[in-house]
């Protein structure tokens, strides 16, 4: 069920997402009436070398799939790629990323049911044997579909597209959402394992242990499962494995509360 105009009037939501990519979240919990919080705990830098990408790209003709898991990827594809040459077959790993691409004027061939690596590996897997795929993703990612692509036959390139890194303007952030009882959020949204990870390590370089009471809301099974790992239980999980699900499922959670 979509939020609901004011369902989440007074509660206030910390969005870890990036800058650029908090915006669609916000919106929605904005248009619930709720009070959002923007604490970047991802900040997105070029990879080490764009070499390996460019020279990928120079032949972009001769693959048979190009895969992306994240919009950021498609991102730099589209500031990157030889205008003369399209992809032919694309798969993606959900809507946001569907999105980016199709913005481009480039049609989504395969896109899972569910929203993660392993369901895209899944789905793949019978049309990859043989075939040459061009993997473009973050230079620190899960290897769940690399190698499940792999195992499938196909003839796999891997190459960079951007890096993550922690904000250290971000701690500042920390210590002042924190700094009392009624600064702290009523919920903190999670929507991958690095907004978990890049968080515990914000607040261990801010000196500040998350207080409790404080509801998490997880965007999927894969960021709850690290959630869990890190010691984070989630009190809330997203029906699918996006931004708005995550939004309505927060809405959910306050309309049913007793």
């Amino acid at each position: 069920m979509p939020c609901e105009s004011l369902s989440l009037a007074n509660r206030r939501v910390m969005v870890t997402r990036t800058k650029a990519g908090s915006s669609e979240l916000s919106e929605h919990l904005r248009s619930a009436g709720a009070s959002v919080e923007i604490v970047p705990t991802i900040e997105i830098i070029p990879p080490v070398s764009y070499g390996p990408l460019d020279d990928a790209l120079a032949k972009l003709d001769t693959f048979d799939w190009l895969v992306f898991t994240s919009a950021n990827a498609v991102d730099v594809f589209a500031a990157r790629r030889p205008a003369a040459i399209s992809p032919g077959n694309v798969a993606v790993i959900g809507p946001s990323t569907g999105r980016a691409i199709e913005r481009l004027g480039i049609s989504v061939t395969l896109q899972p049911a569910r929203y993660v690596a392993e369901d895209l590996a899944e789905s793949l897997a019978p049309l990859v044997s043989g075939r040459q795929v061009l993997l473009i993703r973050a230079a620190v990612a899960r290897d769940v579909l690399p190698q499940a692509l792999e195992d499938a036959g196909a003839i796999l390139t891997v190459v960079e597209a951007y890096r993550n890194r922690v904000p250290t303007s971000s701690v500042s952030l920390i210590r002042k959402m924190f700094a009392s009882a009624g600064q702290a959020p009523d919920v903190i949204t999670f929507t991958s394992a690095s907004t978990a990870r890049n968080l515990m390590d914000l607040l261990d370089r801010a000196g500040v242990q998350l207080p409790s009471g404080i509801l998490l809301a997880s965007i999927g099974p894969i960021t709850s499962r690290v959630m869990v790992e890190l010691g984070l239980k989630p009190d809330i999980e997203a029906g699918e494995a996006t931004l708005s699900a995550l939004a309505e499922a927060i809405c959910h959670y306050f309309r049913t509360a007793v």
